[in-house]
């Protein structure tokens, strides 16, 4: 069987001009076209029409979002059949990084940037829906495609699901179990509104089949965070700030630390600064410090204190090549970001993961994560088997290929015309 997005690809290299699909039998085996007529290629049981597309908004608004819709805009762009409008929410307000991330992933600038900025979640998601409903309005989009779990990911699909507008979102069914977390409320309530669910790792299959989602809905395909690791590994390999920073491969350690959980809680941040002291005796520690840990840093009077650890080294927060490369060649990641855990799999760096749950447990069962929590001993613990055991050689995830965002594209083709 040949996928009707296939033969959107073939029209397009053919005749170099925007094509639709318009449905006209069941599904079979397609021939060569028998005759082109006034820009129609008839296949027999489908029909090539040129001439409509389907325009997708596709939001992102923190650092991670980036990388996830960055393959998604490409793999778009060669259907020859998606036109795609980004929207970049500013929900992460520093302009240097995310320009910074929008040249090294080499994402078009966006269409619409709505400068929402920091504020509380309840400030910011109104934010975002007041200014994203206007950007519809003007845009006409046939789906709005959503990634992640951040505000800006449920703003802009409560927005699209009550203008009527179609909802997709990316890396849907993911789950720690724990809504004292902002983020899971925001999986919880993206799918629930979602018309197509691109799942990632087998749990989210799980997950929303417990939760009742119809299965025509959900699309396993993969990882979009990893096609854009495969498809900038060898240019990250390129980075010198391993010679910036006087660094040796496999020499140092690296932190990041960014969840209200972990920061905001001074008993909790000084737990984990103990555990970082005794760790920065062992290795060199590179800390890139978010904005938001910077912030408590000073608020809890532990700047002092980190100060006095000679060899832990605080720095701003660094591009996506920058840190990709910087994250490779580390002994061990400690870490409360969701990405990296995925990302430290497929590089095969151990990760010790600074929560008590996880929503990619696939990270576990078949990467190099660790649960550690906060409790200062049982972090020093599992860093030094960690320091004691050679990385996992577990079978890599399954569809974490570099290919996520090809499937996607496929599945939104099939789109085309309602189909």
């Amino acid at each position: 069987m040949i996928r009707i997005a296939r033969l959107i690809r073939w029209g397009i290299r053919r005749n170099r001009k925007e094509v639709t699909v318009l449905e006209t039998s069941p599904k079979s085996k397609v021939p060569s076209p028998k005759s082109e007529t006034n820009g129609t290629l008839d296949f027999g049981p489908w029909t090539l029409d040129f001439g409509l597309m389907l325009k997708i908004v596709n939001v992102c608004g923190a650092r991670p979002n980036f990388m996830k819709v960055a393959p998604v805009i490409r793999a778009f762009e060669e259907t020859g059949c998606i036109q795609s409008v980004i929207v970049h929410t500013g929900q992460h307000y520093d302009q240097r990084m995310s320009k910074l991330f929008f040249k090294d992933l080499g994402i078009p600038q966006p269409d619409v940037n709505l400068e929402v900025g920091s504020a509380s979640h309840a400030v910011q998601t109104a934010r975002i829906m007041e200014r994203f409903e206007p950007v519809l309005a003007e845009h006409q989009p046939d789906w709005v495609l959503v990634v992640g779990d951040v505000n800006s990911t449920i703003a802009c699909g409560l927005v699209a699901t009550k203008l009527g507008i179609k909802l997709a979102h990316v890396e849907a069914g993911l789950r720690s179990f724990d809504r004292t977390m902002p983020e899971e409320i925001n999986r919880l309530l993206t799918d629930s509104i979602s018309d197509l669910l691109f799942v990632s790792e087998p749990s989210g299959l799980e997950n929303l089949q417990r939760e009742g989602v119809a299965d025509e809905k959900v699309h396993f395909v993969g990882n979009v965070m990893i096609d854009t690791l495969h498809a900038n590994l060898e240019k990250a390999r390129q980075s010198p700030i391993l010679a910036k920073m006087n660094l040796e491969p496999g020499g140092y350690n690296v932190v990041t630390l960014h969840r209200p959980g972990n920061v905001d809680d001074p008993e909790t941040f000084k737990r984990i600064a103990d555990a970082l002291e005794v760790i920065q005796q062992d290795l060199p520690t590179i800390f890139p410090m978010h904005p938001r840990t910077v912030k408590q840093l000073a608020g809890f009077d532990l700047a002092k204190r980190f100060e006095s650890m000679k060899r832990l080294q605080i720095i701003e927060p660094l591009g996506y090549l920058d840190f990709l490369r910087l994250m490779s060649q580390a002994t061990v990641v400690l870490t409360d970001s969701g990405g990296i855990q995925e990302e430290t799999t497929i590089l095969r760096v151990w990760c010790l993961t600074v929560r008590e749950n996880t929503e990619r447990p696939v990270t576990l069962t078949r990467g190099t994560n660790t649960l550690v929590g906060t409790d200062a001993d049982k972090i020093v613990s599992a860093y030094r088997r960690c320091r004691a055991t050679a990385t996992s050689d577990k079978p890599m995830p399954e569809k974490w290929d570099g290919c996520a965002a090809e499937r996607i594209a496929d599945v939104m083709a099939e789109q085309i015309g309602g189909n």
